[in-house]
């Protein structure tokens, strides 16, 4: 249960690529306070997406490269259990707060299983898995971060005005998703995982990519100049210029040698996009929740 490989196949570092949503939760959340942000930002990002990562390494037992490894060791039968309590921790933090917010995590930890278990596994349905694993991880995260953080209940699932901000993150994972899975087309084949990356073929998915990720952009700078203020929407298409120039010197690479679509390309172009939307979100929680204006004037 404790073998380094068990840990390694956790991947709690590859949260980082998901912190974004969460904090985008907590920039439009009014009614939060400093242990709940703690309890779920531990929950999510220590228990919940590391359990889901290493149930889907158990089924998988990939040989080659995967998201956060570029060499993943063998799988060991701990790792199935390491992934159940690490599961049962996050909902038992999630409970601290609400049952409701435990039974939203319960619910992304029984999908997250779905998705990768022989007997159901939605990853090898191209489509399907594209828009469960885009809106799971983007719009349900939201809504369920948003809960846990307020400390509110189902209702905000009638709430239209965080239906916007939450289809963005959606909008935004659709658009990368495929990209994750662009150096994996040999091994996802193998096992049938006929994914919408390998559909699309490795410059489809550069192009779908462009397309949807343009489409996220525009929608967030209209949500960010109809509900909050102009200069956040000029913000966030600056912070998205590193990720726009970096995608565009890859996809020539890959023009040029196809063999470019490859693991270590994959992770930059991931972190420089992580890297970006949570410096942008941090700042606009930091901003619109006028902690920076108290900070500046000695509070």
């Amino acid at each position: 249960m404790f073998k380094k490989s068990t840990w390694l196949h956790l991947r709690i570092p590859f949260s980082f690529f998901l912190l974004p949503v969460f904090l985008f939760a907590l920039a439009v959340s009014p009614n939060i306070n400093e242990s709940r942000i703690i309890i779920v930002f531990i929950a999510l990002h220590f228990f919940l997406y590391p359990a889901s990562n290493g149930y889907n390494s158990y089924f998988d037992k990939d040989e080659k490269s995967i998201g956060g490894l570029r060499n993943p060791p063998k799988v060991v039968k701990g790792l199935y259990y390491t992934a159940l309590v690490f599961d049962m921790v996050a909902i038992g933090m999630a409970l601290i707060i609400s049952w409701q917010f435990s039974l939203m995590l319960f619910i992304y930890g029984l999908v997250s299983k779905a998705y990768s278990h022989p007997g159901i596994r939605i990853k090898k349905y191209a489509f399907l898995s594209w828009f469960i694993a885009g809106f799971f991880q983007g719009a349900f995260t939201f809504m369920m971060a948003y809960m846990g953080l307020n400390q509110y209940g189902f209702h905000v699932w009638e709430q239209a005005h965080l239906w916007l901000p939450g289809i963005l993150t959606s909008l935004m994972l659709w658009g990368s998703y495929p990209m994750t899975q662009i150096y994996q087309h040999e091994e996802d084949s193998k096992r049938g995982d006929h994914t919408l990356s390998y559909k699309l073929g490795i410059k489809g998915t550069f192009y779908f990519t462009a397309v949807t990720f343009s489409i996220a952009v525009g929608a967030f700078v209209f949500y960010f100049m109809e509900y909050h203020k102009d200069k956040y929407a000029l913000l966030f298409v600056l912070s998205m210029l590193p990720v726009v120039l970096y995608f565009g010197y890859w996809f020539l690479k890959v023009h040029i040698d196809m063999s470019k679509a490859d693991f270590s390309h994959t992770m930059r172009l991931n972190m420089i996009s992580a890297l970006c939307l949570n410096i942008f979100f941090i700042y606009f929680f930091l901003d619109s929740s006028q902690v920076l204006q108290a900070i500046k004037a000695g509070y």
